[in-house]
């Protein structure tokens, strides 16, 4: 008796997290050649949006909902990319000894089949235990359905409490007081923006919030949240206590790891990847704001940022197919607070020497960070020259001499010829 084999047709790449990260992996699969199906899968009801707006444009009503979306319907048709939204994964099999694929299970029962797996799943925002952290009137913000509830409840409210002096609340409470809104931010640490920028920033963060009619208070340890049905206003590790009509906490973000560490690829921190974004299971990758990268000076290190997702994307993306990526490995931020553009590249770890070039007190300047003398880093405000070719520097693997960074007469772009 003869036997016919059978080749089964490809089941593909099934990417789980419908952000930033989850859409470049797909579209950057399609722009390598991949044919393969590709499903993007996520929990939210909205097809990919941008997220950043949220705490600046969008609070401020200088952009709408369908301003934010990445794509339009017509991208996922011509692209062959199905898109499925509202549905949860809960369950993940991999694959067995006969190379059958790979299944998931979503929280409605429905299988999706996949050769190649992403994570690609972000995180959620860490949340207060408080007394009174279940009152009406506490918002955290992540999402698009967030952004439009606090929106609502910013417009009707006179007295804004925000805890947590990072990118995210600094953002919102800017958006805030120049609306008019009486603006509290409480940092228990002793300084803002402690873990993404260096104390010589926060400083004048610190100072040019101030300057705008946002008052800060550091070292300010929240205990609770009082009020009957809604939040009234917020008690302090001192005693104090700090009147509020709304209350916004912006204390950092967790990262969903669950499904990823039910496979044996994550731990709570994070899912770990090289520096192609490959888990230690051939064929499953991750990028974004989950994911932990082996970075070439730093160790390993879980970056949350808009260009993070998109570059480890792309690096995935090209991993899933065997090919190498030569995408930067020197990470970049940007953060619009008010009138103030932040704009950082490289990492300030580690650093023994800032050299500031330009004018401070004229908020136009920038911070040049030094190790053993080589160039590290970047911060710079309101300069986008000093930023871009500092960013081109330091991608390159040069250097400013420190002496010559702080002369202004000498554009930093000469440097990168050198």
């Amino acid at each position: 008796m003869m036997t016919i084999a059978t080749t089964r047709p490809p089941a593909g790449t099934l990417i789980i997290g419908a952000g930033q990260a989850g859409l470049q992996l797909a579209t950057s699969l399609r722009e390598l050649g991949d044919t393969q199906p590709i499903t993007v899968i996520g929990a939210e009801t909205h097809p990919p949006y941008q997220r950043p707006p949220l705490s600046k444009a969008f609070l401020s009503g200088k952009a709408l909902n369908d301003d934010l979306a990445l794509r339009g319907p017509a991208f996922y048709e011509d692209n062959d990319i199905t898109m499925i939204c509202g549905e949860r994964i809960e369950a993940i099999e991999l694959h067995d000894a006969d190379s059958s694929p790979g299944r998931a299970r979503t929280h409605s029962g429905r299988t999706l089949e996949f050769d190649r797996l992403a994570f690609t799943v972000g995180g959620t925002p860490r949340r207060m235990s408080v007394p009174g952290s279940e009152l009406a009137g506490i918002h955290y913000l992540r999402t698009l359905d967030d952004a439009v509830a606090l929106k609502e409840d910013l417009n009707r409210a006179a007295r804004v409490v925000v805890v947590g002096g990072g990118f995210v609340g600094l953002e919102i409470a800017a958006a805030a007081t120049s609306n008019g809104k009486d603006v509290v931010v409480l940092e228990a640490q002793d300084r803002l923006m402690s873990r993404v920028v260096a104390p010589e920033m926060s400083t004048f963060y610190s100072e040019a919030h101030a300057r705008r009619g946002t008052r800060i208070q550091l070292n300010a340890a929240v205990t609770g949240f009082r009020g009957s049905e809604r939040v009234t206003s917020v008690e302090l590790a001192d005693g104090q206590v700090v009147d509020a009509d709304v209350v916004v906490v912006g204390i950092g973000l967790v990262p969903h790891t669950e499904l990823a560490k039910s496979i044996g690829v994550a731990s709570d921190q994070g899912v770990i990847v090289d520096e192609s974004g490959s888990t230690r299971i051939p064929g499953i990758v991750a990028a974004g704001d989950c994911a932990i990268s082996a970075h070439r000076i730093h160790g390993q290190v879980r970056l949350e940022s808009v260009p993070n997702a998109i570059a480890q994307a792309k690096t995935a993306a090209a991993s899933l197919l065997g090919r190498e990526s030569r995408e930067p490995s020197v990470p970049w931020f940007w953060s619009d607070q008010a009138d103030l553009k932040l704009q950082m590249a490289g990492l300030t770890i580690g650093y023994d020497q800032v050299v500031l070039r330009g004018d401070v007190a004229g908020e136009q300047f920038s911070a040049l960070y030094y190790r053993d003398g080589q160039l590290t880093s970047i911060e710079s405000v309101n300069s986008p020259r000093d930023y871009m070719a500092a960013r081109r520097i330091l991608e390159a693997g040069g250097t400013i001499p420190p002496e010559a960074g702080a002369d202004i007469e000498i554009p930093l772009k000469t440097h990168l010829t050198r």
